[in-house]
């Protein structure tokens, strides 16, 4: 059984670790000391939810309608070249490059919603949570639970550890300047996630 558990928790932690839209937002978020523990909840209670319809079959269901997956791609990637848009807005438009403790405050229902729509509308996060973890549990017939405990457990931590860990840069991103080059980051992973959903890749 630990060997379930250890599998699913490094097999989730791999796949989250790499950047993409929704760490870049929970990284910002931690950045503003705003709405940290909100969100990533909702991140981690998404991935919870995924991997566990991946686990139980869900995925199979998912690839037997191919219609979704240009529909997803499609609608996923107008979502995040307008959020890269508004990143590049806040970084080079006048009056922008607020450090994060002087930006204006944002309401915890844009928040979430925005944490919402770049984790639900990206069709990486169904490729990764419901079809690879899907997939990789069937290697433990009988121990499905607990190594669907180890990526759910990796999940939480990540997302809790990158949240409440990134006020730890504060002082490094104190500066507008800073804090523009972070915007424009963000903006760049946006849009690049965005072409790879385009092409297909």
């Amino acid at each position: 059984m630990h060997v379930a558990f250890l599998t699913g928790f490094f097999a989730s932690l791999g796949l989250i670790l790499a950047i993409g839209a929704q760490n870049a937002f929970v990284l910002k978020q931690g950045l503003r000391k705003e709405h940290v523990l909100p969100v990533v909840l909702v991140c981690g209670l998404s991935d919870a939810l995924a991997m566990t319809l991946g686990i139980s079959g869900f995925g199979l269901v998912i690839a037997a309608f191919p219609w979704v997956d240009p529909a997803m791609r499609y609608g996923g990637a107008a979502f995040l070249l307008f959020y890269g848009a508004k990143c590049f807005y806040a970084a080079f438009a006048v009056g922008s490059g607020l450090s994060p403790a002087d930006a204006p405050p944002r309401s915890l229902a844009l928040t979430l919603s925005t944490c919402l729509a770049l984790t639900w509308l990206n069709p990486h996060f169904y490729l990764d949570t419901m079809v690879l973890i899907g997939t990789l549990s069937t290697r433990y017939p009988g121990h499905q639970p607990v190594f669907a405990a180890g990526a759910i457990t990796a999940s939480f931590l990540f997302f809790f550890a990158l949240g409440f860990g990134a006020r730890l840069l504060r002082p490094v991103l104190a500066s507008p300047r800073s804090w523009r080059i972070l915007d424009s980051l963000i903006g760049a992973v946006m849009w690049f996630i965005a072409g790879q959903l385009i092409l297909h890749q």
